[in-house]
């Protein structure tokens, strides 16, 4: 009898997961019935969100949610087509260029989505004679592009210069090719920073490219939110960002070298071949920047409010980690089951936060990522602070 390809969607991990379901304990999708503040409504009533990525919190900004408005009345509700054809408004050229006079560089490109430019970049410039060089706890994006490329992978112990350095340096004892060392500059999960100016070192050294994606430090870290490439002062060859953080949409971009942009112009499929981001999207995106630029005390609040959380989270007795500065605040538990059992226990007490387990964390390290916004008060966060001492206690 043959093989039946819908035979791998039953597995230990599905049923696992619905069991989960089942009972209650499955922290996934659940639905937000309203917009993300520092609370939102789910199940009829209000939570303290600790899990959006809202950082600057601006997608309530009604200056913000105008400008989306009003790209919907000038463009109508979709482009219908890809960049290349008929999908490039006067809106994408005013975002490229409000991005290149905030974060500086050559030549800009919005693309749909964050995660299609990690893709693009990756599969478009590693060819079969290179290699990129991924630190181990890379976001999907920039793995899946890897994938995607027809050159080879290397992967580096995380944030560990040493590790980056024996890699590279065996590559080039064995190869000519062209190498391509690709970094998140604040991880998603663990709220830790790169070492971004080592690793440029090792780039100049070997004569490797750098790309940076700030998705989750644009807006909040360096001079007017400029992301961690400028607060260390290197030039990364290529860097990437995201709407949807802390610019209130969803979309990505990318910065570079006009003649390598004009090449993905023409080269990079997953640029190529995908709608454009809708009006309203593009609009928002472009409010937010312009604002995020100008309103310094964003950033001090959610420095502050992120260090608040961390400080209180360790006083309780917390494994509570992320760098200084971030503002992605994670709580390690380690065991799957408790993370969702403490997870769940938060929410029927009034804190939301993501449960963050294996594969998007190593096994045995699961967490409770938390994160915060310029617009949460010091009484949301204590408040949030009394459900994380209840809800652990209630689990006792």
């Amino acid at each position: 009898m043959t093989g039946d390809i819908f035979a791998k969607c039953s597995n230990p991990r599905k049923e696992l997961y619905l069991d989960a379901v089942a009972a209650g304990y499955a922290p996934f999708f659940k639905e937000m019935a309203s917009e993300s503040g520092p609370t939102v409504v789910h199940n009829g009533r209000p939570v303290i969100m600790l899990g959006s990525n809202n950082y600057l919190g601006l997608t309530s900004d009604e200056r913000v949610k105008k400008a989306g408005v009003d790209a919907v009345e000038r463009f109508g509700s979709g482009v219908t087509g890809s960049r290349l054809m008929n999908g490039t408004l006067p809106l994408h050229r005013e975002l490229e260029e409000a991005l290149l006079d905030w974060l500086g560089g050559d030549d800009c490109l919005v693309f749909t989505t964050g995660y299609a430019v990690n893709l693009g970049v990756l599969s478009t410039l590693v060819g079969p004679d290179d290699e990129v060089f991924l630190d181990s706890s890379c976001h999907a994006s920039l793995a899946d592009g890897a994938k995607m490329a027809s050159g080879s992978t290397a992967f580096f112990r995380h944030n560990s210069v040493d590790s980056l350095l024996k890699r590279m340096r065996a590559w080039r004892q064995q190869s000519e090719g062209g190498a391509l060392v690709a970094v998140d500059t604040v991880y998603s999960m663990e709220g830790d920073m790169a070492p971004v100016r080592q690793i440029a070192d090792i780039c100049d050294e070997y004569g490797a490219r750098l790309l940076v994606d700030e998705a989750h430090a644009l807006g909040v870290l360096g001079p007017k939110g400029a992301g961690l490439a400028a607060e260390t002062s290197i030039q990364p060859d290529l860097l990437m960002g995201t709407f949807s953080k802390s610019l209130a949409s969803c979309g990505g971009f990318l910065i570079g070298p006009r003649s390598v942009l004009d090449w993905f112009r023409i080269a990079c499929r997953p640029f190529l071949f995908t709608a454009s981001g809708v009006p309203a999207a593009l609009g928002a995106a472009l409010a937010a920047v312009r604002i995020a630029v100008e309103e310094d005390w964003r950033r001090e609040a959610v420095q502050a409010r992120a260090t608040q959380l961390r400080q209180g989270l360790l006083d309780l007795g917390f494994q509570a980690g992320g760098d200084p500065g971030s503002p992605i605040v994670p709580v390690h538990i380690g065991d799957d089951l408790q993370a969702a059992l403490l997870w769940r226990s938060l929410l029927d007490h009034g804190v939301y936060v993501n449960c963050a387990l294996a594969p998007a964390v190593s096994p045995k390290r699961a967490l409770l990522r938390t994160s915060v916004m310029a617009t949460h008060t010091e009484r949301h966060i204590d408040d949030a602070l009394d459900v994380f001492e209840v809800a652990r206690s209630s689990l006792a």
